[in-house]
């Protein structure tokens, strides 16, 4: 009975994430090949021609592999030296290593982009302005809207995300190794590179590679720094494609889009492997196993200050210079004078705004609601992958895994074609749906690992009693799953909260949200609105993670 139980609900999801994650991909395929938007069935090589004949396609490429390449390259690269600083040596306050993988993710990509773009925009960026009266300069020393300045934005966005992958790899490599280097006389930086680094190749080449995806993904670095210098990557590309001109060319936006998902899953199943070959380069066999500090001497304080300016530019420095820029009239250098003009205007514009504050509805609605959903679905997908043992288990794992190879704006189209001949096209539901379907592994993850810590007997116990799987979860399973449960909803609903790549092709007017209204405060280059907004935005995910934690820990079962 159990087992006929299990099938069932294990075809149910498989059928619920073929539609989630399949259908989007078949529509993107089919309208890659149809007449229009509203033509399906009309089929024509007209657009790929379109698009591989273009001949702004070939900068278009270059800057793409540049942007992605280097990004993912800087990601990974200031990672693993986060990484070895913290597990590695003796460094002050480590614990800062562990803020800095958690809290950048907090913060919406949009906004973090956008307060770089205040500090260095050519024309009134704060840092410039600084810089020009400091050292008269007559022009202002850097340009943001480049590509070096999307790079780096993009490699600070990305670096907890390679942190997080190399970090506990670096934790658990065993001494034995380094201490038989140093017997022969290997130096500190000898062994580093001859020994450390390509036992830890699996998790670095991972790192990089999941890197190299998330920047294929990105959207809110090229459209707020790229756009304005006119440095256009494949993401933008489509994005004026399906936003200029007097018709929509959603067909062309879906034959690029093919061509970058059919590379994006290709990463991530490489990504995969690279994770599996890892379990080859396990250094740690005993219980005694103790990581060697290493020593860094005069180093230390040195290093410890790049810590914390590392922090600095992660952490504070966004926050802090969306909330300045919220109460002064105008860009301007901190000074007395530009205290003294401190106002709540754009405050009182935004809360007077109705699209702001439609927005702001919106993005709340999606996030708690669309979070719940999520999370009571991953719950679901995550106990037949830990549980059940069988061949339709593996192909959801697989169903479950892909949709975190999708990139927003390319998926997004394959579900414009979805619901285009629906009731639910141009409303909040298709929002919900297309964020359930694309973050839905940041739901299931915590909850596999949490899984795989409760014992197969407790079910068992339940059914021998006569409990259905639906009492059995809701009495004994979802109890003790309350950790992983919050961190699944946790991470939704902040993913959902500052989502833009997906919501720029499937919101309209009606359904706006704090992201997509954000992009638009920053190409109309209305900056205080823009900041009070985001700083509310950040206030209110700041207030669902305290809250879902405070939850959480209410009904945490005790341990006696």
């Amino acid at each position: 009975m159990a087992k006929t139980r299990h099938t069932k609900l294990t075809y149910l999801l498989i059928l619920i994430l073929v539609l989630l994650t399949m259908a989007p991909v078949v529509m993107l395929v089919i309208g890659s090949f149809s007449k229009g938007l509203r033509n399906v069935g009309a089929f024509t090589f007209d657009k790929y021609i379109s698009v591989y004949t273009d001949p702004a396609l070939l900068a278009v490429l270059l800057n793409t592999v540049v942007f992605v390449g280097g990004s993912a390259l800087f990601a990974t690269v200031l990672s693993l030296f986060l990484a070895y600083l913290n597990n590695r040596t003796n460094i002050h306050w480590k614990f800062l290593f562990k803020v800095l993988s958690v809290v950048p993710m907090m913060i919406p990509h949009v906004l973090f982009a956008v307060s770089w773009a205040l500090l260095l925009n050519p024309s009134n960026g704060i840092l410039n302005l600084w810089l020009q009266q400091a050292f008269g300069l007559a022009k202002a020393p850097f340009n943001i809207y480049s590509l070096p300045g999307m790079i780096m934005v993009e490699g600070l966005l990305d670096l907890p995300i390679a942190y997080l992958i190399i970090s506990p790899a670096m934790a658990s490599f065993d001494v034995s190794l380094e201490e038989s280097s140093k017997v022969f006389g290997g130096s500190n930086m000898k062994t580093l590179f001859k020994i450390t680094l390509p036992v830890l190749r699996p998790a670095i080449l991972a790192a990089f590679i999941l890197c190299v995806v998330r920047c294929l993904a990105s959207f809110a670095v090229p459209s707020v720094l790229g756009m304005p210098g006119r440095v256009y990557v494949l993401a933008t590309y489509i994005y004026r494609t399906v936003n200029t001109g007097f018709i929509a060319d959603y067909g062309k936006a879906a034959a690029i889009g093919m061509s970058i998902l059919v590379l994006s899953i290709s990463l991530i199943y490489v990504y995969r492997y690279f994770t599996r070959s890892s379990e080859k380069f396990v250094t740690v066999s005993s219980r005694g196993f103790k990581p060697v500090v290493i020593e860094l001497k005069k180093a230390r304080i040195p290093l410890f200050i790049v810590l914390l300016l590392v922090s600095f530019i992660l952490i504070v420095l966004p926050v802090l210079v969306l909330l300045y820029t919220s109460f002064v009239p105008y860009s301007m250098v901190p000074s007395a004078r530009a205290f003294s003009m401190m106002n709540l205007e754009h405050w009182k514009t935004v809360m007077k705004d109705p699209i702001s504050l439609l927005s702001l509805k919106n993005s709340l609605f999606l996030g708690i609601v669309g979070a719940t959903l999520g999370t009571v679905l991953s719950l679901f997908v995550a106990y037949v992958i830990v549980k059940v043992k069988s061949k339709a288990a593996g192909v959801l794992e697989s169903l479950s895994f892909l949709s975190f190879s999708f990139p927003g704006i390319f998926i997004g189209i394959g579900f414009m074609w979805f619901f285009i001949k629906t009731p639910l096209y141009a409303t909040i539901w298709a929002l919900l749906i297309g964020y359930i379907a694309t973050y839905l592994p940041y739901g299931i993850r915590p909850l596999t690992s949490a899984f795989v810590q409760i014992h197969s007997h407790l079910e068992e116990s339940s059914a021998v009693c006569g409990a259905s799987l639906l009492t059995t979860m809701r009495r004994i399973v979802v109890p003790l799953l309350v950790p992983g449960i919050v961190s699944g909803w946790v991470l939704m609903a902040t993913m959902f909260l500052r989502e833009l790549s997906l919501s720029v092709v499937l919101s309209r007017p009606g359904t706006e949200v704090l992201a997509v209204q954000i992009l638009r405060f920053s190409e109309d280059g209305l900056w205080g609105r823009l900041s009070a907004l985001g700083i509310i935005m950040i206030f209110f995910s700041t207030l669902l993670v305290v809250a879902a934690n405070l939850v959480g820990n209410h009904y945490k079962p005790a341990h006696n």
